[in-house]
C-alpha cells in the first residue's frame, strides 16, 4: 500500500531506514568528499563546502537512490525487469544498478536528452538495458514508460517520488553530519523532482535543526516553488528545458509534502546565472558540472550577506555535461550579464555603410559576434541581424545611442522572446 495514502499520513524518511539504505549502497556509492571551495570561501567570506556529488561512478548523486531501490526488491520482481524515466541523471543510475544486480531494464529519456547522457546510460547498462527516446520532456517520456510498465508487468522505478528512493538520496545528508567538523548553518541543494532535497532535509531536521535548508531550482522550471505558493501541488504548462536534470514539470507528492514542512527557503536562479556558475567552476577550479550541478552554487549570490562568517554547504549534484553545449553556456552568461546584445540594424544600400557602422557606432572594445544580412534591390534600405558582444554593462547606453545618431537603429531583440528563440 502507498504509504503517502495509507490512513492519510505523510511519508517522512526515518533515519534509522536511510541508514540502512547507505550500508545496501555502500559497495556501488562512493563516499564523496565533504571539500572547502577556496574560491567561494574567499567570495563569500564564509566557510563554503562542496558536496561533490559530480565523483561518483556515475558522476551524479542518483545511483544512491536508484540502487536503493532495485536491489532492495525481491527476487521474482528483479526477474521481471524494472523500468524508468528520465532526463539522464537517473537513467544511468538505474542503468548502473541493473547492471550490477544482472537485472533487465528499460529507460525512457526525452528525445531533447543530451547525447552524451543516452551514450552513458547506454554504456553502463551495457547488455542488461535498452534505451526508449521518447517525447520532448520528461513528464513526456515519463506517461509513455507509465504505459510500458503496466502492458509488461515492469516494476517502475520512479526518479524521486519513491520512498526508497528518497532514502537512498538521503544518505546524502548522513555523510555531510558525519564528514563536518563543525556545526552546518545553511545547506543549498537543487531541486528538479525533488528526491534529494527532501531525503537531505529529513535527515538535518532530525539530526541538525538549527541547519537552515535551502532548495534552489530553475527560473525556467519552477514547479515546487509554484506548488508551494499555492499551498497545492501544481504542474507546469510549460517549462525552459535547458537545466536538463532539474527541467520537472510537477514535482513528486511526497517530495511537495516533505519539502513543504522542511524547507527555510525555496530560490529560483536564472538559467543564465548558472551558466556563469559553470564557466567559473571550470575556469577557477577545474570542476566540470551539469547546469543542474551549477544550481546551489548559483544561489549563494542572493544569499552573500546571510551566509558571512557561515559554515555553509552546496550539493554539487552532478556533472554529466556534454562538451557540445560550452557555446550555448557561454552565449547564456554573457547574455545574463548583459553583455551580449542581438539587434535589428537598418544598413543603407550604398558602399561604405558598413565601414561607417564600424567606425562610427562600435565603441573601441565592442565586438561582432553574429552577422546575417541580405540586399534587398529596390529599396533604400536592408536589414541586418547584429549579435555585439561589449566590455562592460555600461557600455550599452551609448551604443545603442550612437546606433541612432547614426540612423543605423532598427529593434533591439534581447527582449522579444518569440524572437530571441531563433538566435540563442
Amino acid at each position: 500500500m502507498d504509504t503517502l495514502l495509507a490512513d492519510k499520513k505523510i511519508y517522512k524518511p526515518q533515519v534509522e531506514a536511510v541508514k540502512e539504505a547507505a550500508e545496501r549502497i555502500s559497495k556501488v556509492v562512493v563516499k564523496t568528499p565533504l571539500m572547502q571551495s577556496f574560491t567561494y570561501t574567499n567570495k563569500f567570506s564564509a566557510n563554503v563546502m562542496l558536496k561533490r556529488e559530480d565523483l561518483q561512478q556515475v558522476r551524479s548523486y542518483k545511483i544512491r537512490g536508484a540502487y536503493n531501490k532495485i536491489s532492495s526488491l525481491p527476487k521474482e520482481q528483479l526477474n521481471k525487469g524494472v523500468i524508468c524515466a528520465s532526463a539522464g541523471n537517473h537513467a544511468q543510475g538505474v542503468a548502473f544498478a541493473c547492471n550490477k544486480l544482472q537485472a533487465k531494464g528499460v529507460i525512457y529519456m526525452p528525445i531533447t536528452t543530451p547525447r552524451q547522457k543516452v551514450e552513458q546510460t547506454k554504456m553502463f547498462g551495457d547488455e542488461w538495458v535498452e534505451v526508449v527516446l521518447k517525447g520532448d520532456t520528461f513528464d513526456d517520456s515519463f506517461k509513455s514508460s507509465m504505459k510500458h510498465a503496466e502492458k509488461f508487468g515492469l516494476v517502475f522505478i520512479h526518479p524521486f517520488d519513491d520512498e526508497k528512493v528518497i532514502e537512498g538520496q538521503a544518505t546524502i545528508g548522513l555523510e555531510i553530519l558525519e564528514q563536518a567538523n563543525e556545526p552546518i548553518d545553511y545547506v543549498f541543494a537543487p531541486l528538479g523532482g525533488g528526491g534529494l532535497l527532501a531525503g537531505i532535509s529529513s535527515m538535518f531536521k532530525e539530526l541538525s535543526p538549527n541547519t537552515k535548508i535551502i532548495g534552489v531550482e530553475p527560473e525556467g522550471a519552477a514547479s515546487m516553488t509554484s506548488s508551494l505558493k499555492e499551498g497545492k501541488l501544481v504542474e507546469l504548462k510549460s517549462i525552459e528545458r535547458f537545466v536538463d536534470g532539474a527541467a520537472v514539470q510537477k514535482v513528486g507528492s511526497r517530495n511537495f509534502e516533505i519539502c513543504k514542512e522542511n524547507l527555510d527557503k525555496m530560490i529560483t536562479v536564472p538559467e543564465g546565472k548558472i551558466c556563469q556558475t559553470i564557466l567559473d567552476l571550470y575556469n577557477q577550479d577545474a570542476i566540470v558540472v551539469e547546469p543542474a550541478g551549477a544550481m546551489a552554487i548559483s544561489a549563494l549570490d542572493f544569499f552573500a550577506e546571510e551566509i558571512k562568517g557561515k559554515n555553509v554547504v552546496c550539493i554539487v549534484s552532478g556533472s554529466n555535461n556534454d562538451i557540445t553545449r560550452t557555446a550555448e553556456i557561454k552565449e547564456r552568461a554573457l547574455l545574463y550579464a548583459g553583455l551580449k546584445h542581438y539587434f535589428v540594424i537598418s544598413f543603407p544600400q550604398r558602399a561604405g555603410a558598413l565601414k561607417d557602422f564600424l567606425e562610427k557606432v562600435l565603441g573601441p572594445k565592442d565586438d561582432i559576434t553574429h552577422f546575417e544580412y541580405s540586399k534587398k534591390h529596390h529599396r533604400e534600405n536592408a536589414p541586418a541581424v547584429v549579435g555585439i558582444e561589449i566590455n562592460d554593462p555600461a557600455d550599452f547606453k551609448p551604443l545603442v545611442h550612437r546606433m541612432k545618431a547614426n540612423n543605423f537603429y532598427g529593434e533591439y531583440l534581447n527582449d522579444k522572446p518569440n524572437l530571441f528563440q531563433y538566435l540563442v
